[in-house]
């Protein structure tokens, strides 16, 4: 069969999570293509995946300008406005890539399409071909609401096939361990997470632990580019220098050689988080995809989050007691410290680390969906 998966959003974690259910399927011996606005394409080819760019003369930044019903599309600076952005954006995304999504379908006809969690092309574009779509999530979290706003950014696509509203999926895939689903979230097939990273040739420093504890902190490459999110990084560093242990940060070549300059006693550098985790006694990050590197690993977590819709995953994940979640301003250097120092002086979060870790590895595997999506074809 042929499969088409949309990827959407800017960040790159959007194609690492499709990654390994893409390559099961190609390697099981069916075609696959991955579309996407084309400034992602560099990082679909860096996974080993054919990338198609459906998008040319947009970024997924300025169409939040264009002249469109809903207007401008401005970032959320408060928590009512999380929903709405999430919503509009990503429909806003799958509005700009129909007709690329059109054409290319003309050409190369799939017969399921396969989208991430808020990638509402594949939702529209399955209405529109009259095949099965696939929604499969990007990280653990879940939320609900987004599609509200999708569905008024989309309303003259919807209105154009005879529809008010987006269909719900024909299959929902889950990386999400069964203990961390909020009551009330929508229960999917399970999958296990496999990395679906980019890589580089390792050092041994990358997968050999050390003397001294070891701290890992990673914003994203993508964040870590914004200057604001640069000097917070580094005001952070600064602060976990104080600790015992050795501080390694995780970042693009660029902001890396910058954090190398100002402390050099700190290792930075692009590394495949599926290695380095392993050797770390915690690691600091703003949720996602590193979240479910650290809960593969057995790895305890230091999570700084700024969006509100993400509290009932995240107040899971404190409970279920291998991390500790710091909401907005909690964040701050110092309170990151203070978290960092909790979980290096009590073992009790590297064990409860380590029983999530056997929970989510004991999931069905990318290669056991398969299945599951060739069943969904056939019917």
């Amino acid at each position: 069969m042929k499969v088409l998966f949309i990827a959407a959003g800017t960040s790159p974690a959007g194609v690492f999570a499709l990654a390994p259910l893409a390559t099961a399927l190609r390697n099981a011996g069916h075609e696959i293509i991955v579309a996407a606005f084309d400034e992602l394409t560099p990082t679909i080819e860096g996974v080993g995946l054919p990338p198609v760019a459906v998008v040319t003369e947009h970024t997924t930044e300025s169409i939040k300008q264009l002249d469109r019903p809903g207007g401008p599309i401005e970032f959320p600076w408060s928590p009512e406005q999380e929903l709405p952005y999430v919503g509009r954006w990503f429909g806003r995304q799958a509005a700009v890539s129909l007709q690329g999504l059109l054409a290319l379908t003309k050409a190369w006809s799939p017969d399921l399409v396969v989208g991430g969690t808020d990638a509402y092309a594949a939702t529209l574009l399955g209405a529109h071909l009259g095949i099965p779509h696939v929604r499969q999530a990007w990280d653990w979290l879940h939320f609900d609401g987004g599609e509200r706003y999708a569905n008024e950014e989309l309303a003259p696509e919807l209105s154009a096939i005879g529809l008010d509203r987006l269909p719900d999926p024909d299959l929902f895939i889950d990386l999400c361990p069964p203990s961390l689903l909020p009551a009330g979230a929508t229960a999917g097939i399970p999958m296990r997470w496999v990395p679906g990273n980019r890589q580089r040739k390792l050092e041994p420093w990358m997968y050999e632990r050390g003397e001294r504890p070891r701290v890992c902190v990673t914003y994203g490459s993508f964040r870590t580019a914004m200057p604001e999110i640069f000097d917070h990084l580094c005001g952070l560093v600064s602060r976990l220098t104080e600790l015992d242990a050795e501080i390694v940060v995780a970042a693009n070549d660029e902001a890396a050689e910058k954090l190398r300059a100002r402390f050099p006693q700190v290792r930075s550098g692009w590394v495949p988080l599926e290695f380095l985790v392993r050797t770390c006694d915690t690691i600091v990050h703003s949720g996602g995809l590193t979240a479910l590197n650290a809960m593969a690993a057995g790895t305890p977590q230091v999570v700084l989050n700024q969006f509100e819709a993400f509290q009932p995953s995240l107040r899971l994940l404190e409970q279920q007691g291998s991390g500790l979640v710091l909401h907005r301003a909690a964040g701050s250097p110092q309170g990151t410290f203070e978290a960092c120092g909790t979980i290096l002086s009590d073992d009790r979060y590297a064990r409860q680390a380590r029983e999530l870790a056997r929970e989510l590895n004991s999931l069905p595997t990318p290669n056991d969906v398969v299945a599951d999506l060739e069943r969904l074809v056939r019917s």
